[in-house]
C-alpha cells in the first residue's frame, strides 16, 4: 500500500484526488490545502473543494497560512510516514523541509508540456499563445518552479474550438490517469525523472483582470482564443456606450475591414468588430445586468449606429 499525503486546493486538483481515493494500492493518509477564502456574494469563509471533498472523505485535513517555518505543520506531514507527496495545483511554495520528508518522492501533477508554461496559469497561457497541443507532465518537485525532472507526460490537441473550460476538464481527467499510471512505477523505481530541456522554457504568469478586458487593436484570431478561454465565466468584456457588455460566444471571420479598430456593424448573424487585424463576430452576448443571450435579441433591444464603437 503506498501511504499519500497529498496537497491541492481548486476544483481542478479534485479528480487527482479522487483518484487516489478509490485506487486499491494507496492509502491518501492526509490532504493540505488552502485556508478557507471569503467568497460569493456574502463573502462568507468558504473551505477550497479540495478541502471539502477530503472531509466528505474522512480524511485529516489541514489548512496552514503558510509552511515555511511553521514547525506545526511540518511535524503533522512527518508523523503521517507518506510514503510520496502528491501535488496538484496547491497553490503555495513548499519549502525544502517538506520536499526532503517522503520516502520516496515529492510529485507534481503539472497541466502543461513542461518545460513549456512552468508557472500558475499553464492552461491558460496554451490557449491564448495558439499552442496546438498541451498535455500533463508528472514531475520531480524541486525547490525551483516547475523544474523537477518528467516522470511521465500524456499530449491532448488544442483545437480552433477548444475552450478554456473543456481544455481544463479534459485536463483534470488526464491528470489523474496519468497519476495512477506513473504512481506505482516511481514508487518501485521503475520511471526515472528526466531532465527538463532548459532550451524551451515559458512561463505562465498569472491572468490579471486588465488581460480580459478585449483590446480590439489586437487580431481577431487572438480575441477569439480569448473569448474561448475564459467564456462563460469569469468572461471577457468590452464597454458600449458605457455599459459593460460580456462576451460569450463568437467566431473569426475569413475577411478583413478597413473600418478602425472596434468599430461595430450590425448584422442578422451578430455583432462584427474590426479588429487590428480582421474581423471578430459577436454571436452571444451578456448585457449588464442581464442574462446571457443570442447577440441577435440584443440587437432587437440595442440601437448599433455607423461608427459605433466597442471598448
Amino acid at each position: 500500500m503506498i501511504k499519500v499525503i497529498f496537497a491541492g486546493t481548486p476544483a481542478f486538483s479534485v479528480g487527482c484526488l479522487h483518484a487516489l481515493l478509490q485506487a486499491d494500492d494507496v492509502d491518501v493518509v492526509g490532504v493540505v490545502s488552502q485556508p478557507d477564502r471569503k467568497s460569493g456574494r456574502g463573502m462568507k469563509l468558504t473551505p477550497s473543494p479540495v478541502k471539502k471533498a477530503a472531509l466528505a472523505s474522512g480524511i485529516d485535513v489541514i489548512t496552514p497560512e503558510k509552511l515555511r517555518d511553521n514547525d506545526e505543520a511540518l511535524a503533522w506531514l512527518k508523523a503521517k510516514e507518506c510514503d510520496v507527496l502528491v501535488v496538484v495545483a496547491f497553490g503555495m511554495i513548499l519549502p525544502l523541509s517538506w520536499l526532503e520528508t517522503p520516502k520516496v518522492a515529492p510529485i507534481n501533477v503539472h497541466a502543461s508540456l513542461l518545460p513549456r508554461w512552468r508557472g500558475a496559469a499553464p492552461i491558460e497561457r496554451a490557449l491564448l499563445s495558439g499552442d496546438k497541443e498541451t498535455g500533463v507532465c508528472i514531475m520531480q518537485m524541486e525547490e525551483g518552479l516547475d523544474t523537477g525532472g518528467i516522470y511521465l507526460e500524456k499530449r491532448i490537441p488544442i483545437t480552433a474550438e477548444s475552450t478554456g473550460y473543456a481544455l481544463w476538464a479534459a485536463l483534470e481527467a488526464l491528470g489523474a490517469e496519468a497519476l495512477l499510471e506513473s504512481l506505482p512505477k516511481i514508487v518501485s523505481g521503475e520511471l526515472q525523472p528526466v531532465p527538463q530541456d532548459e532550451n524551451g522554457v515559458t512561463y505562465a504568469k498569472k491572468i490579471t483582470n486588465e488581460e480580459r478586458i478585449v483590446d480590439w487593436t489586437l487580431d481577431a484570431s487572438y480575441i477569439g482564443r480569448l473569448v474561448r478561454c475564459f467564456a462563460p465565466k469569469p468572461g471577457v468584456r468590452t464597454m458600449y456606450q458605457g455599459k459593460a457588455l460580456k462576451l460569450i460566444a463568437g467566431e473569426v471571420l475569413a475577411t478583413t475591414s478597413q473600418q478602425d479598430a472596434g468599430v461595430v456593424v450590425a448584422t442578422k448573424h451578430g455583432l462584427d468588430v474590426a479588429c487590428g487585424d480582421g474581423i471578430y463576430r459577436v454571436t452571444q452576448i451578456q448585457p449588464e445586468g442581464k442574462k446571457a443571450m443570442l447577440a441577435a435579441d440584443y440587437l432587437r433591444g440595442a440601437q448599433i449606429n455607423i461608427g459605433d464603437k466597442l471598448g
